[in-house]
């Protein structure tokens, strides 16, 4: 059987999909790059924004036009969502749809590909990323306004710690760094009387080799002891955290369901992170016009980005889920009021992203080597993405470096 798989969405999904293909290849079967090619398609969706779902739907729709006899299976967060009957947005009304899969279950999948269950335990042991992802938690147990995630995810579920630990050795045999990702994975541990810095200290135990990156914390859930694991643990853990931040309103919090912190305490919490370290990316997720948002909310965001050391943000127009409170609040902000808004925040945060990139000129970096071909590029423990003057070295390579700027790029230079 040929599957052709393709990921929307964050990197708990990617790493999903990567268990996708471990589980074909322990049953036997093969993934192919183009839907004409395959007899089964697997789109692993997104529900975060409208405009995710509109390119799962024409993805489904051109693979259907491309193979009329394909048939498909939709997982991720999109499928689990709940839909009346009669609505016409159903995913498996779909051309092709034969069945959802809501999440990341596996053994569901298995059934609706007509693969024997016992595929379904399958993990990957290498994956197709320089950088491979490891899974420690799914779900959510908070209920911001905003977000489809909960509802298609469920409540905080950890991965076992010893689980992880043998599939992080496994996964260093072949990648030089692991990042660490889940849907909120502040939360780890938190159902087994255990922490996510716990986790962090004992993977650096068992793969002393590996550099280990955390995909997105909430900055208020970072305790004394992953603090110190992110400052402190050179080589080890990349001095790196994006936090979500969605607004510096704290009413806009309020009415985004966001009520664990205000823009103060989010900021007293990473100025104890950063202050005071030349080597520290810091990135973060804003939302511009969300229903009800002010000029002065907006001000209020404006500033709180221009006061912290950002070197990168993820900005988004507010964009309406289905089965969200938000949809319900009032005061909805004008698409073209709030696309300006992103287009401010967007500015601001390129021009934090340049400053702090000069910044690092003549510095000393940790660099992984990522891309193919002539996207190959370089990955410092911070988070940037820097230029290779030494070409030859294979994609997933790590090594120190010096970080310069030629021809107006920032260049990783290879040290002795």
């Amino acid at each position: 059987m040929n599957v052709h798989l393709r990921t929307f969405g964050c990197r708990a999904n990617q790493y999903d999909s990567e268990t996708v293909r471990a589980m074909l290849a322990a049953a036997g079967a093969s993934v192919v790059d183009e839907a004409a090619d395959a007899d089964v398609a697997v789109f692993n969706s997104c529900a975060v924004t409208a405009e995710a779902e509109a390119d799962l739907r024409k993805a489904v729709r051109r693979a259907a036009r491309e193979r009329p006899a394909l048939r498909t299976v939709i997982m991720g967060c999109a499928s689990a969502l709940p839909r009346a009957a009669t609505d016409p947005a159903r995913l498996d009304a779909l051309p092709g749809v034969e069945a959802l899969v809501p999440g990341a279950d596996m053994l569901a999948l298995a059934r609706a590909l007509d693969l024997p269950p016992d595929a379904a335990a399958a993990v990957a042991a290498v994956q197709r990323g320089a950088r491979a992802l490891l899974r420690v938690q799914d779900g959510c147990d908070e209920h911001c306004t905003f977000c489809a995630t909960t509802i298609a995810r469920g409540a905080n579920r950890s991965r076992p710690m010893a689980t992880l630990l043998d599939e992080a050795e496994r996964l260093a045999e072949r990648h030089a760094e692991l990042v660490l990702t889940g849907v909120h994975i502040g939360t780890y541990g938190r159902d087994a009387g255990t922490s996510l810095g716990a986790l962090l200290e004992a993977l650096v135990h068992r793969v002393p080799h590996a550099r280990f990156r955390l995909s997105s914390v909430e900055a208020t859930e970072v305790d004394a002891r992953l603090a110190a694991l992110l400052r402190d643990a050179a080589g080890h853990v990349c001095p790196y955290l994006h936090a979500p931040l969605q607004s510096g309103s704290d009413r806009l919090l309020r009415r985004m369901g966001r009520h664990w912190y205000t823009a103060d305490a989010y900021a007293a919490s990473v100025e104890r992170l950063v202050d005071g370290r030349a080597v520290f990316g810091l990135g973060a997720d804003v939302i511009a016009g969300f229903p009800g948002e002010t000029e002065d909310d907006h001000a209020a965001t404006l500033a709180l980005v221009e006061r912290l050391p950002f070197a990168a943000l993820h900005v988004f127009p507010y964009s309406p889920r289905p089965g969200t409170a938000a949809t319900r609040l009032p005061d909805p902000v004008a698409p073209a009021v709030a696309q300006r808004r992103a287009g401010e925040l967007r500015a601001l945060a390129r021009a934090k992203g340049d400053a702090y990139a000069a910044s690092r000129v003549g510095g000393a970096a940790d660099v992984v080597v990522i891309g193919e071909g002539a996207r190959r590029s370089g990955m410092t423990e911070d988070y940037l993405t820097v230029t290779l003057a030494d070409a030859s070295r294979p994609r997933g390579a790590r090594a120190p470096a010096r970080l310069a700027l030629l021809d107006g790029r920032l260049t990783a230079v290879a040290v002795a």
